[in-house]
């Protein structure tokens, strides 16, 4: 981090945080219109706007988006707000999964993969969603990562850190009720409804691009050590999008094996670094490609163990 090019920059960060504003605003001024195609314009604003939020949520949690901590404090629980993730808790929870990349069963993010469900309504229920494009997984990956609180209270140890967290969790879900009842469910259905949706399809195929289906390591329960970041590559897969939405919407989070070897880095700088984008696929190759997976091959497999060479 001695290289001046590699530090965050306040001024970038300003300039993502205009960008999602302005995406926000275009898209909720549009959705608010009774011209059918106006409305479905701002739809598709609001799907870039939710994918922006997240991205800088992302940011904000490994402490990159500024230079300094009040703006990454301030922003990150706004990006939390439209992400629908606590930020107290993402940046928590993120801290775990960075810390245990490639231990599949002690990685909070990916130990649920671990072990396959026993219920056949349950894998029922996963494969129809996969097939068909239901945002099953981006919605679980936010309960039972984020906002379940009995689990989060297991992973710390803390007393103060798990009530500044729940907390957290807590007053953001009183802002959502609030904004429900006042404004009324069908109203916020209307304003971003579909956008949500499209964000959600979006992010079921880029977060379960980062790790699924990648051989891992299996404690089983024996004391480990975590996998430095220059080790953590080989469990970490890349997408490959235009140049521009990588930039300007994922901030270069798509560039996943990088962002793991190098977690200290701004997403927004790691094009100055040298590429080892291994294991990266075509985004449209990869969304397409692992649709025709059964969800219970796709999440409780590995390439090793079922021969689909993603």
């Amino acid at each position: 981090m001695s290289d001046p090019n590699l530090r965050p920059s306040n001024w970038i960060g300003m300039g993502y945080l205009v960008m999602g504003l302005f995406t926000t605003t275009i898209g909720i001024s549009l959705a608010l219109s009774e011209h059918a195609f106006l409305w479905l314009t701002g739809q598709c604003f609001i799907v870039v706007a939710f994918i922006q939020w997240f991205s800088m949520l992302h940011e904000c949690g490994h402490g990159t988006l500024f230079r300094r901590r009040l703006p990454i404090q301030i922003v990150g629980q706004l990006a939390g707000f439209f992400a629908l993730i606590p930020f107290l808790s993402w940046k928590r929870v993120h801290s775990l999964h960075h810390r245990w990349t490639g231990w599949q069963d002690i990685d909070p993010t990916t130990e649920q993969l671990a072990q396959k469900p026993t219920s056949r309504g349950l894998i029922s229920l996963a494969n129809f969603c996969w097939r068909w494009w239901i945002p099953l997984f981006s919605v679980v990956y936010r309960l039972n990562n984020y906002w379940n609180l009995p689990r989060l209270r297991r992973r710390l140890q803390a007393q103060a850190e798990w009530q500044r967290l729940a907390f957290n969790a807590l007053l953001l879900a009183t802002i959502y009720v609030t904004i429900l009842v006042f404004s009324g469910p069908w109203a916020i259905l209307k304003l971003a409804g579909p956008g949500l949706i499209g964000s959600l399809i979006f992010q079921d195929v880029f977060l379960l691009s980062q790790h699924t289906h990648v051989p891992q390591e299996q404690s089983d329960g024996r004391e480990v050590k975590p996998f430095s970041s220059t080790e953590q590559e080989i469990f970490t897969r890349s997408l490959k999008f235009p140049e521009w939405f990588s930039r300007l919407v994922l901030i270069e989070s798509d560039a996943h094996e990088l962002h793991h070897v190098y977690p200290y880095l701004p997403g927004y700088r790691l094009h100055r670094v040298p590429e080892l984008e291994s294991n990266e696929m075509h985004w449209l190759k990869w969304a397409f490609t692992v649709r025709r997976i059964p969800a219970e091959i796709f999440l409780y497999q590995n390439r090793n163990e079922s021969g689909f060479d993603i």
